[in-house]
């Protein structure tokens, strides 16, 4: 039987960078980081255990429209405004400020790779 996800792969430039912003900026863990051949498998994991994949890419996907994720991935927090704060203040960029939507506050946070991901409040995370 399925059991949930266990890893989610987040398409990034460059690995090394992306490393730093998901470890040093937003406080998750490595996982694995190991070279195979011309390649390199390097995941992190959320305060959550969700794996992320940091797959070397041309990047995210250019078709979302500005203001809307360009990934499949919403990230959990507590509070959006305290996070928001918090995240701000360590030098992470939003295209969006929290706000009230229907489905509940929310945030819109880039990485350094040009990815966007959700940042909404998530009872029971």
């Amino acid at each position: 039987m399925l059991r949930g996800i266990s890893k989610v792969r987040i398409g990034v430039r460059d690995q090394e960078r992306a490393k730093r912003f998901w470890t040093e900026t937003l406080g998750c863990d490595v996982v694995q980081d190991e070279t195979y051949g011309d390649e390199r498998w390097l995941e992190v994991r959320l305060p959550d255990g969700v794996v992320l994949v940091l797959e070397k890419s041309d990047g995210p996907d250019p078709g979302a429209p500005d203001g809307q994720p360009n990934t499949p991935v919403f990230l959990a927090c507590d509070d959006v405004d305290a996070t928001w704060r918090e995240l701000t203040a360590r030098g992470v960029e939003f295209a969006q400020e929290p706000i009230d939507l229907p489905f509940g506050r929310w945030a819109l946070l880039h990485d350094t790779e040009g990815n966007r991901f959700p940042l909404l409040a998530a009872p029971g995370v």
